[in-house]
């Protein structure tokens, strides 16, 4: 989440149709392609982790989001000019009790050993960044960059200290919140409405154990008044790592022009995404929903598939897209009204790309990582410069990252 199990579970993410991948070759001017791979292209939110886990699935192979539905591997990421960035630890709401913060905890952990792991396999590929200044290092040796992240802080329990845990282990950005409210936050999609308004006494505590030592503050999924507070009481710039513009979609996941301003005049960066639910409304498709929900209904996230039950739920996928096809899905331009929305309101400093590859994102005309360069060709027809579209594909969130390095007290 993607964007795998995790976003069926929690409404309807994984309902992508069967579509060709929307390659970069041949598809934009050489001269773009060459300034693709000139600057440093990082994406703040890759649910790619997920499939890690996948039974078969390599990093390494070139996989076809219309047979596997996945969007990012290392060809995929050569082709399009992906040079790394954020890969999430992400883990689905559940109860908030001792025995399910318990295994949350140890999925969690285990997901980030998932990314470890592929970096130890593939040394001559991939490395773990740190710091912001191992970006252009990593970058330069020809290797994927590969920052470590939490999206949901559920698996943290009532145990702020355990953050330490996450850091060690590399992560270097944490959210709060995902779907539904939790221990730390109410979420912006909870049906049930707000729980805390805003953080509670628990997720005040995060967020200094955050800062404290050195964390990216991302409030993407989180309520609007969570947002405010953490503006308000960040001691560094707030990132939202994968939202869109309430000015061009009036949905919950999506922010108002005042808070970007408030988040830009703080330094913050609204990075944005390509999930079609947040996008622009569309048609409703019951049936296909319905078949989703109950394919899945049986499924955890943290479920482990023997490689026959993974063939037959990929198998039952393609059956449902065949017999429900998504008629009414969103696509580039959508995506491109939200990103030049952000840019007209806060500028080029204040905004970049978390496209939630592998969670949920893509559209008509993007359909994966290869595709990436239409973004930058885009953003050329547009009228930004050079420089702004460097900043926007990764320069500010190192800003960011530098600015919250030179803040942490340990």
């Amino acid at each position: 989440m993607a964007r795998h199990v995790r976003s069926l579970l929690a409404g309807a993410a994984l309902l992508l149709p069967l579509q060709a991948a929307q390659g970069s070759d041949g598809q934009v001017p050489p001269d773009v392609m060459a300034f693709q791979r000139q600057m440093i292209t990082l994406d703040t939110h890759l649910d790619t982790p997920a499939s890690l886990d996948r039974p078969g699935w390599s990093i390494m192979d070139r996989h076809d989001v219309h047979a596997d539905y996945t969007q990012v591997d290392l060809p995929r990421m050569k082709q399009g000019g992906l040079d790394g960035g954020f890969w999430a630890i992400y883990t689905p709401q559940g109860p908030l009790d001792t025995a399910d913060y318990e295994r949350v905890r140890d999925f969690a952990v285990m997901r980030g050993m998932s990314i470890r792991m592929m970096v130890a396999a593939h040394p001559d590929q991939f490395e773990l960044a740190l710091k912001a200044g191992d970006a252009a290092r990593i970058n330069a040796e020809g290797k994927r960059i590969v920052y470590m992240s939490i999206e949901n802080a559920y698996p943290l329990g009532e145990d702020v200290s355990l953050l330490k845990l996450f850091y060690e282990m590399g992560v270097r950005e944490t959210g709060f919140a995902h779907f539904r409210n939790n221990q730390f936050a109410d979420s912006s999609t909870d049906p049930d409405g707000p729980k805390w308004h805003g953080l509670s006494p628990l997720g005040f505590k995060l967020l200094a154990e955050a800062n404290r030592l050195g964390m990216i503050i991302d409030a993407s999924h989180s309520s609007d008044e969570v947002l405010d507070q953490l503006i308000e009481h960040s001691t560094t710039p707030v990132v939202l790592s994968h939202s869109g513009c309430k000015a061009i979609f009036d949905h919950p996941r999506n922010v108002d022009d005042d808070r970007l301003r408030a988040l830009a005049a703080k330094g913050g960066v609204i990075q944005i995404n390509s999930y079609g639910s947040y996008l622009r409304a569309t048609m409703p498709n019951p049936e296909r929903a319905a078949a989703y929900k109950a394919l899945f209904a049986q499924m955890r996230e943290d479920a482990k598939l023997s490689p026959e039950a993974y063939s037959e739920m990929l198998a039952k996928r393609r059956q449902i897209d065949a017999e429900y096809p998504d008629t009414d899905r969103p696509t580039f331009d959508d995506f491109m009204k939200h990103l030049l929305h952000a840019l007209k309101v806060v500028g080029p400093d204040h905004v970049g790309i978390g496209m939630d590859w592998d969670g949920g994102g893509g559209v008509v005309g993007l359909e994966d990582a290869s595709g990436l360069p239409r973004i930058t060709q885009a953003l050329l027809k547009a009228g930004y410069s050079r420089q702004d579209i460097a900043k926007i594909w990764g320069g500010n969130i190192l800003r960011v990252m530098r600015q919250v390095e030179a803040a942490k007290a340990v």
